[in-house]
């Protein structure tokens, strides 16, 4: 578990597409680290908002989760002196398989750090 973070590093986390961070990773990121309440996906304070879920609170689909894959690698690449610290999205509230999310982050960028359940 993420209890700190240095002057460099960012905090990713699973959210939903109302960004209302209430539970696990996301009410930590909320109350921790500067994310911003309505801030579905993208930076905010210290934090990188990886939406998992749609306004609904129902899984989103795996194209969906693709493209904000990629967003965020983006991201990553455009700020390569930060590091990006990535929880294990998706396997919490959302309920995804440990397998799906850990394919679908095979070969981040070399500055983003895979949680130990993705590895």
């Amino acid at each position: 578990m993420i209890t700190s973070l240095k002057e460099n590093e960012i905090f990713i986390f699973g959210s939903n597409m109302k960004g209302l961070h209430i539970g696990g990773a996301a009410k930590q990121a909320y109350e921790q680290f500067g994310a911003d309440w309505g801030i579905a996906e993208g930076l905010s304070g210290r934090t990188y908002a990886f939406p998992t879920l749609e306004p609904e609170m129902t899984q989103r689909g795996i194209k969906a989760l693709e493209r904000s894959r990629d967003r965020l690698f983006a991201t990553a690449r455009a700020l390569s002196e930060k590091t990006f610290l990535l929880t294990a999205v998706g396997t919490g509230i959302a309920q995804y398989e440990v397998a799906v999310m850990k394919k679908l982050f095979e070969n981040p960028p070399s500055n983003i750090i895979l949680p130990s359940e993705f590895n």
